[in-house]
């Protein structure tokens, strides 16, 4: 038998491992929306599944923003009451359908986001804070007595004329597809890669022919329109809210802590921490929220000190270890 030249045993290695990674990719992103479909079959409260895919795609919203370059955003909650209102303010007063409100609800995410790109000359601990300011300013000015006649300012929004529970559940479903179709364009690209090749080192990534500014702008607006998305279908579903409600910082806090539990820069990860932290609140911090407070603050100080790369992390380097052993051995 002649022999395969090593070139090539790495060449067909590296491509069986990106296959069986694109492979288990898709795998995350039909198996939530199969599971979302059917669901209501065994769990009759469709609005904290509405609310559940809603935080799905905010995790992956901050895993765009944080897990592909850098940037961690406090005050994403800012795109998402923008969108919030942006969709609602479409149905009410241009009398658009709720389903096309939502789509404006991402323009107004998007919008919000260009306005806040100069906050990328901030870095770090700076940016968080900029960016939670900025939040905090749009909710003020929302909220304004003055422009009642524009937003209604402190009074809120009622779109009951609207609700259809049926179609909120579907968009909420499309909306999770869509998220996870990005992410998982951005792991398996180049723009993905050059997202990456920024987030490690900026100036390296220049000096490569990466065109920073852009290629991160570009990541920014994309998560900004899908929190738009979000903040709309979630001013859908509850119907009656008021700034406070989807402008509340917890909300960003929250998707936070639910991509990195489960572990940024993958497509996996955000989900499964957004469900089963999304499902321990459904059980326990809904009748008891000071107990999960608690567990929120113990989790934070366990990723911290013990999986920085969260869930996914911890799995990868378990198996590693495994499979380590096992060559040992063999």
């Amino acid at each position: 038998m002649a022999k395969v030249p090593p070139r090539r045993l790495v060449s067909r290695f590296t491509r069986m491992v990106i296959d069986r990674s694109i492979s288990w990719d898709l795998v995350g992103i039909v198996v939530p929306i199969a599971a979302f479909g059917l669901a209501p079959k065994f769990y009759s409260n469709e609005l904290l599944l509405t609310y559940m895919m809603v935080y799905i795609v905010m995790a992956q919203g901050i895993n765009i923003s944080y897990g592909f370059t850098g940037y961690l955003p406090f005050g994403y909650v800012g795109f998402f009451g923008a969108g919030a209102y942006a969709g609602s303010l479409a149905v009410l007063d241009l009398h658009v359908p709720a389903i096309l409100g939502v789509l404006i609800g991402g323009v107004g995410g998007l919008l919000v986001g260009s306005l806040l790109l100069p906050l990328f000359r901030l870095r770090g601990a700076y940016f968080a804070i900029g960016s939670l300011a900025a939040a905090n300013a749009l909710a003020d000015i929302i909220s304004n007595p003055s422009l009642t006649s524009i937003t209604n300012g402190p009074y809120g929004i009622n779109l009951a004329s609207a609700y259809s529970s049926g179609e909120i559940y579907v968009s909420a479903m499309v909306l999770v597809g869509l998220s996870l179709a990005v992410v998982f364009y951005l792991r398996h690209s180049q723009f993905g890669l050059s997202l990456r090749a920024i987030k490690e080192d900026e100036y390296s990534a220049s000096m490569a022919g990466v065109n920073v500014v852009k290629q991160r702008s570009i990541a920014w607006l994309m998560a900004a329109t899908m929190a738009g998305m979000a903040g709309s279908i979630f001013g859908w579903a509850t119907t009656v809210f008021y700034p406070s409600a989807v402008f509340d910082t917890s909300i960003s806090v929250i998707s936070i802590v639910f991509a990195l539990f489960g572990g940024t820069g993958s497509l996996w990860g955000p989900t499964f921490g957004a469900i089963v932290l999304y499902s321990a609140y459904t059980a326990v911090g809904i009748s008891n929220p000071q107990y999960f407070q608690l567990i929120y603050g113990v989790i934070i100080i366990a990723l911290i000190l013990f999986a920085p790369k969260g869930i996914v992390g911890v799995a990868k380097t378990t198996r590693a270890r495994i499979f380590t052993r096992g060559k040992q051995v063999v």
